[in-house]
């Protein structure tokens, strides 16, 4: 279907740096908001929510992928880079949606995934006819060893081997999750005019930017060497586990197929670009990806996202890295997202989780970096719990009950906590509401100025008001092992960050004076002690 593409002057203003140290809010399309009735969420319900996202004051709504596809992995398996999987509307939605959020001031960020299709897709469709056709060697190909056993020992994501046989071509191909998804060649540059051609497609469209998922898989050894074994240690719940994985992934010409995407986008001014870095090397990749200006603007790894407590020494590790060297690119952070359980049941180990979300959103909102939402952690929800036959999540069923998958992150938002489904869907939707949902609804929390939603909408508007929490450098300050504490500095203005991440309440505090700007979880403004999962935020004075 063809609509109309959107006039880019009525994008809202894009100075060049933008995105620097901007709240970004992600959406799950399948379980945003559904207006058509089909227990699926939809491109319309995202317009139809956009005034909640943009009350948050955000700068941005990022929205994973709702491109045409077979949803084997829900959406992240592309049929056709360039139209509207008909199950979240059309292309005239998508040009709708965009309008609106750009007459709200809100940008939007699409998700790209540049490293793998949908073998539905029609470059699969030809690649795999001949060894001699046009797209011949658009995806990674390889004959059998003598024995007819794969061309190497790489092992997928999603559980066994990353190699799949073909008998029309008499070859293997290659795929890192699911063999519904086979790996495309990067290392030929037609495939990647090809991907590059995809996304002005967007951009012409008046999309500001980019997420790039997995794109550290993008390329890989051409020699197809066999992956050493992983270091011991470790938790394994898959084969993919006991491998270090140096040849399927993480090959040093990924940032020279970057420097193309950024030549492309800077050709659109203010346009922003993140990576999404997957594995044990993330922050050296991120590095790499994001270096000086001629690659990505931002990356994020999983940091925060795989970690199963939250504590002093994640931050620190998290942020080593970045410390705002010449030429050093922009790191980016998020807590939760569709791909991890929601960091209010992974971190909060038995303790008051709505104490916990209010503590976490201050910590977030003080860290150097962009830092990104994810649907329903601006209510605190908890992860959901999704019963085995209810389960849709491929890598959830093929590891139960050992990991519990991706499906308990994703379930419905909750609108109204009285309505049927909590106002998501007039019908049953495709993964359950959870129990616990429906009272934190968004209606609910709205009524009640000391919710959570308040709280978030206060903080971003902090984040926003203080210069020095955007764009400030980060110290870390010497404190007792279960307390955080940093200062965010620009110029002469130096704000303090303390926050008790402990069992136990401390009586510590920093060396100085401080004007309390923001606190969460504490009775009063100055206390002689702080509680558990408790913080503040304090402008240092002059003595």
């Amino acid at each position: 279907m063809t609509a109309q593409v959107p006039d880019p002057s009525t994008s809202p203003a894009r100075p060049a740096d933008w995105w620097r140290g901007a709240v970004v809010y992600q959406v799950y399309p399948r379980s945003f908001a559904d207006t058509d009735g089909d227990g699926i969420g939809d491109l319309n319900g995202i317009t139809a929510r956009l005034d909640h996202i943009a009350s948050l004051g955000v700068d941005a709504v990022w929205i994973s992928p709702f491109f045409t596809s077979p949803m084997k992995d829900f959406g992240y398996d592309v049929a056709d880079y360039c139209d509207v999987d008909p199950v979240f509307g059309t292309l005239a939605d998508f040009d709708r949606l965009i309008a609106r959020a750009h007459a709200l001031g809100l940008r939007i960020i699409t998700d790209l995934v540049l490293a793998h299709t949908s073998d539905q897709h029609p470059w699969f469709r030809d690649s795999r006819q001949s060894r001699t056709g046009p797209r011949a060697d658009w995806y990674v190909w390889a004959d059998a060893k003598p024995d007819g056993s794969p061309p190497s020992n790489w092992q997928s994501v999603f559980a066994g081997p990353a190699w799949t046989w073909d008998a029309r071509r008499g070859q293997y191909y290659l795929h890192n999750f699911l063999p519904e998804q086979p790996q495309l060649n990067l290392h030929n540059l037609a495939v990647q005019d090809a991907l590059l051609d995809a996304a002005r497609f967007w951009l012409d469209r008046g999309v500001d930017g980019f997420r790039f998922d997995a794109i550290n898989f993008a390329l890989y050894d051409p020699a197809l060497t066999d992956n050493p074994p992983a270091p011991p240690g470790g938790k394994r719940t898959r084969p993919f586990d006991f491998q270090s994985h140096v040849h399927n992934q993480s090959w040093p010409q990924i940032p020279a197929f970057l420097a193309r995407v950024r030549a492309l986008m800077d050709g659109y001014p203010g346009r922003f670009s993140v990576a999404e870095v997957v594995g044990d090397a993330a922050e050296p990749e991120m590095q790499a990806f994001t270096a000086g200006e001629s690659h990505l603007n931002s990356a994020y790894g999983f940091a925060y996202l795989y970690a199963d407590a939250l504590t002093p020494d994640l931050v620190r590790r998290a942020n080593a890295a970045w410390d705002g060297a010449p030429g050093q690119g922009w790191p980016s952070w998020a807590f939760s997202n569709h791909d991890a359980p929601r960091a209010v049941s992974r971190w909060s180990q038995g303790r008051d989780r709505e104490r916990f979300a209010r503590m976490a959103m201050l910590l977030l909102m003080s860290l150097r970096g962009n830092v990104f939402v994810y649907q329903g952690e601006e209510l605190g929800l908890p992860q959901a719990e999704v019963p085995f036959d209810r389960l849709v999540d491929p890598e959830a069923i093929a590891n139960w009950p050992e990991t519990l998958g991706r499906d308990g992150a994703r379930t419905p938002m909750p609108w109204r906590a009285d309505a049927p489904h909590a106002g998501f869907s007039t019908v049953e939707p495709w993964l359950p509401v959870d129990a616990r949902h429906p009272p934190l609804a968004v209606d609910r929390q709205e009524a009640d100025p000391g919710s959570i939603l308040h709280l978030t909408r206060r903080l971003i508007a902090l984040r926003k008001r203080e210069p020095a929490l955007r764009l400030g450098s980060l110290r870390f300050l010497d404190a007792p092992p279960s307390i955080l504490a940093f200062e965010r500095e620009l110029g002469a203005d130096i704000l303090t960050c303390v926050f008790n991440l402990g069992h136990e309440t401390e009586a510590w505090t920093p060396d100085g004076r401080f004007a309390i700007i923001q606190s969460v979880n504490l009775d009063a403004a100055a206390p002689p002690g702080l509680p558990p999962l408790s913080g503040w935020i304090g402008r240092r004075l002059a003595i």
